[in-house]
């Protein structure tokens, strides 16, 4: 598993080194209000966000019932350092809720394998994955992303995926983490209120107005 990877590659984790985050303000109003969609984790190189992650998804696996789908980019793996390749794990992952695997087959149908393939994938599967969050049996939903900056390939159509299904979907919560770059940060917060906390390098963006989904 990847998260496994990485914890052995970061040294294992410290309950010390991640607790101290479920009691920050910001996490708590991400965590706790519907209409806070997307919390954004960012900061230098070595600062730690992947084994925060990893806290975060564990500590999630014993105090929650929902799904949880999560992804590690990885710039120096080429297999999955672009946005398909993240985006059909996501799509992979939710197989988990056997009901949603329909909106897989459906696609499969109307595009065979083709659909699926290098430049015709990326709308493909972001088809069925909007197809999958406006499912109304659809469980409450974590996803996780770590390092966006490590996403080389086609990173902006993951951002603007990100941005635009956050503000729709109140049964599914995002968290996202990266280096701070300059398209990121345009990208996941142009317009839209935020909370800001620098202590922890830690930013939750706020969606008070949430768009209609489609």
């Amino acid at each position: 598993m990847v998260r496994q990877l990485r914890e052995k590659v970061k040294g294992g984790l410290l309950k010390d080194s991640y607790c101290w985050i479920f009691e920050n303000d910001d996490f708590k109003e991400w965590h706790f209000k519907q209409e806070n969609q997307l919390l954004w984790i960012e900061g230098d190189l070595g600062k730690g966000q992947a084994r925060l992650l990893c806290g975060i998804i564990n500590e999630l696996k014993l105090s929650s019932e929902t799904c949880r789908l999560f992804f590690f980019c990885q710039a120096t793996d080429a297999r999955i350092n672009n946005a398909t390749a993240v985006l059909g794990v996501i799509y992979m992952l939710v197989d988990n809720q056997s009901n949603l695997i329909s909106y897989v087959r459906r696609q499969h149908d109307k595009t065979g394998e083709k659909g699926f393939e290098d430049a015709n994938a990326w709308e493909t599967l972001s088809k069925i994955f909007s197809d999958i969050l406006k499912d109304p049996l659809l469980q409450s939903t974590y996803v996780i992303i770590d390092a966006l900056d490590g996403c080389i390939k086609d990173r902006d159509l993951l951002l603007g995926l990100i941005a635009q299904k956050s503000s729709e979907y109140q049964r599914v919560k995002w968290i996202v983490s990266s280096r701070s770059w300059s398209d990121i940060e345009d990208a996941l917060e142009p317009g839209r209120p935020k909370i800001e906390a620098c202590l922890h390098q830690i930013r939750t963006i706020s969606r008070r107005n949430l768009g209609p989904s489609y």
